[in-house]
């Protein structure tokens, strides 16, 4: 019912349920911890990350040696053209000495990716030493060798969703070490706070297509390490704030970089100088929307900082953003379609028989056909209205128009399925469209548009 009524709601909703029958842990994303994935990994094994747009797993990966006190023995190189003889010789002196050797974007090096394959199968039968370990980084790609993925501990780095999700993950990978690292505590907690929620908006925006941004942009982890070194940097230089140094350098340099629309870097430095200004510094609890709940908090131990972004509600409304309340019923809408569909092509079907899928969708149709209301009568309609009609009945007069083309439209698809299924006539592609979406439970395409 909700997904017919109010399809912009169902996501709530199911979330909801979901909190009430199994429990509220299972409505957040759980955060990659690439730590208890080193410790399940021996020398033998490669560690790959598939990569989503927008992730960078590189400076967690480099935090990780860094803990692990392999920082020192960390080499990093991104495949492309030219660069396989390199890379051989990376691991060749790895897997002597106990290097840690990450080769990134393996997908623009499928040429070398057999040779890779070759050297991974070696690492099964060859010495390694102990410490040794190979990462390797691609985007999903149809030609990726599949036994280096069965060979491999595999990990997804999908971007957070959600405001709370992406300001969760940054404090994650944040330590008391490097948010301790400026010598003016108070400021730079607050300023990292901001930027964090800074740069959650606007990867978050795209949510709304053009009412958030004009072109997609692919803001990534890249461009927030080097904004909170800036920020780190700056306040130990200066005594007192360099405000239009630090809007340029994050807002027109940095993030500013992405940008190619004129509305868009007016949209960025709209949100810069909200975020980046004395107000942020010298009022408590300063508010970062409309909306009571996000503000930035005062000094605070790193624990508390990650305790009050857990408190955020689990979905942010369009308000955060600067929106208008109505703005993001298209994007959930979407979500809406995608996640039903995805729950389909899961469901089982029974049996995978053609015979008894073309004898399910033959008894849809002839039962949609039994129940297929008959057109009203335009004609008739019209003339019992006379001459002078009122607006709402010109109305009610185009929507019977276009009711029944949609019945019309209906009717000749399913007396035309029925007879492809019993051979009477050839299954075109339209006709195969149909047969699947009725099969799978989906609307098809040009029934929406008949109307």
């Amino acid at each position: 019912v909700l997904r017919c009524l109010r399809p912009d709601r169902l996501q709530f909703s199911i979330s909801k349920w979901i909190a009430i029958c199994i429990g509220l842990q299972f409505t957040e994303p759980p955060v990659l911890d690439v730590s208890q994935v080193l410790e399940d990994s021996t020398a033998q094994i490669p560690l790959i990350f598939v990569l989503s747009p927008g992730v960078d797993p590189t400076h967690s990966l480099m935090q990780l040696a860094e803990t692990k006190r392999m920082l020192k023995r960390f080499r990093t190189l991104s495949l492309g053209q030219g660069q396989s003889p390199i890379a051989t010789k990376m691991i060749e002196e790895g897997v002597r000495v106990g290097h840690w050797v990450f080769l990134a974007n393996c997908h623009l090096s499928l040429s070398w990716m057999p040779s890779l394959d070759k050297i991974i199968e070696n690492l099964q039968t060859s010495y390694c030493h102990g410490d040794f370990r190979l990462w390797l980084s691609s985007n999903p790609h149809p030609d990726f060798p599949i036994s280096i993925l069965q060979t491999s501990l595999k990990m997804t780095t999908e971007p957070p969703k959600g405001l709370k999700a992406n300001m969760k993950r940054l404090y994650n990978n944040i330590t008391d070490d490097r948010l301790d690292s400026c010598k003016c505590q108070e400021k730079f907690r607050k300023l990292v706070f901001s930027l964090c929620w800074f740069h959650a908006l606007m990867i978050e925006r795209k949510k709304f297509q053009t009412l958030g941004w004009n072109v997609d942009y692919s803001f990534n982890d890249a461009d927030f390490e080097v904004s909170f070194n800036i920020l780190a940097i700056y306040l130990d230089e200066y005594s007192v704030t360099p405000w239009d140094a630090l809007k340029y350098l994050i807002a027109a340099v940095m993030y500013g970089g992405h940008v190619t629309d004129d509305w868009d870097k007016r949209l960025l430095l709209t949100y810069i100088y909200q975020y980046f200004n004395d107000d942020v510094l010298t009022v408590k609890n300063y508010k970062l929307s409309s909306l009571a709940y996000y503000y930035i908090p005062e000094d605070a131990p790193l624990a508390m900082y990650r305790d009050i972004i857990s408190e955020f509600p689990p979905f942010e409304q369009p308000q955060a953003f600067g929106q208008h309340p109505n703005a993001d019923i298209a994007s959930l809408m979407i979500e809406s379609k995608v996640l039903c569909r995805t729950m389909m092509n899961l469901q089982g079907t029974g049996s995978s028989d053609d015979s008894s899928k073309e004898e399910k969708v033959l008894n849809l149709a002839s039962d949609m056909l039994s129940k297929l209301p008959a057109t009203i009568n335009y004609d008739s309609t019209a003339e019992r209205m006379g001459e002078n009609k009122t607006p709402l009945m010109v109305v009610l007069l185009q929507e019977i128009q276009r009711y029944n083309v949609l019945l019309d439209e209906i009717g000749k698809s399913l007396v035309d399925l029925q007879k492809g299924i019993k051979g009477f006539l050839v299954m075109s592609p339209s006709l195969e469209n149909i047969f699947d979406c009725m099969y799978e439970g989906r609307v098809p395409a040009p029934w929406l548009k008949a109307y």
